[in-house]
């Protein structure tokens, strides 16, 4: 018997109600919003003297948003990215600037944390999570190997030319990469009008800067992992200051078959969903592309090695692991200087 669900993980809320009051007219915040890579967008913008136009902003910022998607999709039938999932084996292909910028950063997070492969989506599609599929039974280990066998970033190589990949039949997702990219995009947009007070939220992930007009810090609630279904409840209040703030998921796709749950979420390594106790992972850095990535890749890891990684390259990490004591909380050194002390 198959089940097909969604549970909730952790969701990042903007906490306005601490700017109520007066406010400087000289602040008033520009707001725009809309849809893009299959979810939506919000910004709202505190511009000071510049001056900014809702309307033209939002073109703006639609149309940087639509060029990373022409680029990454890989729903897109022309995008860059389905046009190197369709190239032959040891064939270079000239890339666009951002496809370069996340095609390095995805394989250096690759390198770095052996848990984020962005050409594992054949071994996704394998457990039945791909897109339109529904899992028919479980694979076997001889059909786990032999995917694991032919894929990998290593596969890839990424030159002044361009990018190649040693197997024709090797395909990239930057599923884990691009919406951040998005986010970073928009950033630079608003920072280059020298606007420096912000917010930018695609789906669920945050970059910020700046302060409120009343001059008191963004602060960013995290929601419990473990709040009843269709309530939202705060878990812990922080200030992230100048920086991205990525969760593991929304929402984790999962099935149940015989009796056992399978996550969405699948270990290179091993070539199988995860099974551990870490239930939400909350990464800070200044690059939103960045925190998007290291955010899965921790998850995968499970709390030890997320907790081992995080002290090794010093980032900012709050992990919430499931026990049957309740929900146990840790966060890295680097992430104390961003709890809030209300």
């Amino acid at each position: 018997m198959q089940k097909l669900g969604y549970f909730f993980s952790v969701i990042f809320l903007v906490l306005f109600l601490s700017a109520c009051g007066e406010q400087n007219t000289r602040q008033t915040p520009v707001e725009i919003n809309g849809k893009t890579m299959g979810t939506t967008y919000n910004i709202k913008v505190f511009p000071g003297p510049v001056s900014l136009e809702a309307e033209r902003f939002k073109s703006e910022v639609d149309e940087a948003l639509v060029a990373v998607n022409q680029s990454m999709s890989t729903y897109i039938p022309d995008s860059e990215i389905n046009r190197f999932n369709r190239l032959e084996a040891n064939t270079v292909m000239p890339i666009s600037a951002d496809f370069r910028k996340v095609t390095a950063e995805s394989i250096r997070l690759g390198q770095s944390t052996q848990t984020l492969d962005v050409t594992m989506g054949p071994l996704i599609d394998l457990w039945g999570f791909g897109p339109d599929k529904r899992p028919t039974k479980r694979p076997s280990q001889s059909e786990i190997e032999a995917m694991q066998a032919n894929i990998g970033v290593d596969k890839l190589s990424l030159t002044s030319e361009g990018l190649s990949k040693s197997l024709s039949h090797l395909e990239l997702s930057f599923s884990a990469t691009a919406k951040g990219y998005g986010i970073d995009k928009v950033a630079e947009l608003i920072e280059r009008k020298g606007i420096e007070n912000y917010m930018v939220e695609i789906g669920g992930e945050l970059r910020i800067s700046g302060n409120k007009p009343d001059a008191t810090p963004w602060r960013i609630a995290i929601e419990k992992p473990d709040a009843p279904a269709g309530q939202r409840q705060i878990h812990r209040i922080i200030e992230p200051g100048k920086n991205s703030v990525a969760t593991s998921g929304d929402y984790r796709i999962f099935y149940e078959m015989d009796g056992e749950v399978f996550t969405h979420l699948i270990d290179p390594a091993t070539g199988k969903p995860v099974k551990h106790d870490l239930v939400s992972v909350t990464v800070l850095h200044p690059s939103a592309m960045t925190a998007d990535g290291l955010a899965t890749a921790l998850t995968v890891m499970g709390t030890e090695r997320a907790k081992a990684y995080a002290e090794q390259y010093k980032l900012p990490v709050y992990l919430i692991s499931k026990t049957p004591d309740g929900l146990k909380t840790y966060s890295s050194s680097a992430f104390a200087p961003y709890l809030n002390k209300d």
